[in-house]
Formats: structure tokens, C-alpha cells, sequence
């Protein structure tokens, strides 16, 4: 196995373009923000507007780590208050029978060293999806995706779960033949499965102290693993997914541990195309950190107060040993920034990084 690399920040290789990328994706997430802020009387988030799962954890960083690995906020062994949320991806407070993929973002707090510039508190985020690799190659081919999410917010609800269920259907279709659209799974045509049972990457790459990685989370209790690839029954239930996260959560504790991908070879594991898969067999996970929730609500009003009204998540904030990497990236700097500060105007509800869990 090859040495990791080393992180320089001649690493990445941004574009002329993505000051005008960036614009234009801010241009097409105020589209969607000014459309479910007029819908709703309320402003949510431009995408993954709807939580499903708001867990409070702690997370414990592992004595004795191999140096690569003992890295940034996983240097110094040692426990955290954490906030796990669970969601999807459009814009728009759907009906659950849409289905996309899922995403979870994490906020670990009490995470001392240098910060990333504006990223405000001692908190450091992880923003990730239940697929390996994402949706599009760079920052420019993302937008195209972008703008066609915010061409179908607020279009007719019935419509887009006729959609969805031709899209699973198709998807199901390339699955057999051994293949995937990451794109069929985005507008509609993902399965519908149980959040609490994927696993999650971060699919971009991140600076890991002297190296550079991908992140993963990876279920490990068996209240977890017991729903593994489990359909959610949507039929007559428009929250089906926050009702079955709440069940499961109020059952037991949960476990999961954060692995660490090292990249070891920059042209076989790029970090400007999140397309590529990292060679598991070049460079596999290992576990860096556990995660641990008790028995507890999977979703309540309370917390939705605390967490998708007061709080942001974006890979943006947290420390400098975890500065994001490549094209897409890049460009999520300013977009979430946007996001967030329009929330935050519409709804007259200021943001801050938490310093302590509410409980």
C-alpha cells in the first residue's frame, strides 16, 4: 500500500470560471428560497429543506491512532457533544413517497484549533450523502443539475410522485443490469430506504490534517444494521421516514463509527472529480471515531426549533486541518453562506454555533 499523500495547497487546481459558477448557483438557490419562503411563510433550507431525524450523540475520537490517522479534530483522543440530521435533498417540504436520496450532516462541537476563514465557534461540520461519489464531475456541471431542482420547486406534488415512481422503477431496472444513475436517484428515483440503516460519505474530498481523505459513516449497532436496505412504507403517510426515525430512536441506542479514506495516489483518487470512486482496496476505511446516541426521540418540534431553525450546517464550518477540497466545494462556500443569511432574514432568527447541547 502507498504512502498517503502529503496536503500542499497546490493540490487543487480551481477554475477561472467558478467565480461566475458560484453566482449563478446562488442565482438558482435564491430561486428556490424566494418560491418556499412565499409558499410557506417561513424560510427553509434551499436544499435538504426537510429533516427527518434530529439526533443528539456524542462522539468519541480513538485512543492510540496510527499518526495519518491521528489528525486535526482526530488527534487528541477524547469525547464530544454531537448533533446528527437526518434529511433529503430537494428544496421543498415534500410528501414522503418522493424519494431521493438521503444526507446527513454532522456537528461536532468542542473542536479546538486554527479555524476555517468565517467559520465562527469551536464546531466542526461533516455534510454527506448515502452514496459514495457525487452527482456531477465539477462545480460547472453541477450547477445544470441545480437549476433543474429549482425549475421543479413548487410544481404539482401529485406529479412528482407519479415521477418518482417511474423513476424507481427505471433506477431498479440499471440496478439489476449491475449499474446506477446517480442522476435517476436525484430527481426522484432513489429507494426508499430507512435513513438509520446507510451508510454516509462525504463523496468530496477534505484536507485530514497533513493529508487529504473522505469521510464515511458506517452503522454498527444492531438497532441500526437491523434496517439495512428496509423500505419505508409511504403509502397514506406524508412524514412516513421522521415517523419511523423516531420509532427506531426511541427503541435503543445507536451506534455508528466515522471512518477515513487516506488518499494515497492524487491521479487514481482525484480530488477535483467527486465522480471517481477511491479504491477501497487501495486505500480502505478505518475507524477513526464512534459515534453513540441513546434511546431518545428521533424527531420532535422542540428540536426542530434548535436545530433546523437556529442551527446551519455546511462543510465550511470547522477547522483548517479540515479545509474542503475541489470544484464543488469551493463554490459550496459562498451558496451555503447564502442560504443560511437568507434564512436568517426572512425569519428575523439569527444563527450561531452552539456551544453545548440543550439536552
Amino acid at each position: 500500500m502507498q504512502e498517503p499523500i502529503r496536503f500542499h495547497h497546490g493540490l487543487e487546481s480551481p477554475d477561472e470560471s467558478e467565480p461566475q459558477v458560484t453566482a449563478d448557483l446562488i442565482a438558482a438557490l435564491q430561486q428556490i428560497l424566494e418560491t418556499t419562503s412565499e409558499d410557506y411563510g417561513h424560510a427553509v433550507r434551499a436544499v435538504h429543506a426537510k429533516s427527518h431525524g434530529l439526533i443528539e450523540a456524542e462522539l468519541t475520537v480513538l485512543d492510540g491512532l496510527a499518526p495519518e490517522y491521528a489528525q486535526g479534530l482526530f488527534a487528541t483522543a477524547g469525547t464530544h457533544p454531537a448533533v446528527i440530521r437526518l434529511s433529503t435533498n430537494p428544496g421543498d417540504l415534500l410528501a414522503d413517497s418522493i424519494s431521493v436520496p438521503r444526507g446527513l450532516a454532522l456537528k461536532v462541537l468542542k473542536a479546538e484549533g486554527e479555524r476555517l476563514p468565517g467559520a465562527e465557534g469551536d464546531t466542526q461540520d461533516f455534510v454527506m450523502v448515502n452514496g459514495p461519489v457525487f452527482v456531477a464531475p465539477d462545480a460547472e456541471t453541477f450547477l445544470g443539475s441545480l437549476k433543474l431542482l429549482a425549475k421543479t420547486t413548487d410544481r404539482a406534488e401529485w406529479a412528482k410522485k407519479a415521477l418518482s415512481a417511474v423513476l424507481r422503477g427505471a433506477e431498479r431496472v440499471i440496478e439489476a443490469a449491475g449499474g446506477e444513475s446517480a442522476t435517476l436517484k436525484t430527481m426522484g428515483g432513489a429507494p426508499n430506504v430507512h435513513p438509520l440503516g446507510e451508510r454516509y460519505f462525504t463523496q468530496t474530498a477534505y484536507r485530514y490534517g497533513d493529508h487529504v481523505a473522505k469521510l464515511s459513516l458506517v452503522p454498527v449497532s444492531a438497532s441500526l444494521t437491523r434496517h439495512g436496505g428496509e423500505r419505508i412504507e409511504v403509502d397514506g403517510r406524508h412524514d412516513a421516514i421522521r415517523e419511523d426515525v423516531d420509532r427506531a430512536m426511541r427503541e435503543g441506542p445507536a451506534e455508528w463509527e466515522l471512518r477515513v479514506q487516506l488518499c494515497r495516489d492524487a491521479e487514481a483518487m482525484p480530488i477535483e472529480d467527486p465522480t471517481v470512486l477511491w479504491d477501497e482496496a487501495e486505500s480502505p476505511f478505518v475507524t477513526v471515531a464512534r459515534l453513540r446516541a441513546e434511546a431518545q426521540p428521533g424527531w420532535s418540534e422542540d428540536r426542530a426549533e434548535r436545530i433546523d431553525e437556529a442551527m446551519r450546517f455546511s462543510p465550511w464550518t470547522g477547522l483548517e486541518a479540515h479545509r474542503p477540497l475541489g470544484s464543488v466545494n469551493r463554490v459550496r462556500k459562498a451558496t451555503y453562506e447564502a442560504s443560511a443569511d437568507f434564512r436568517s432574514r426572512f425569519n428575523r432568527c439569527p444563527m450561531h454555533e452552539p456551544s453545548q447541547l440543550a439536552g
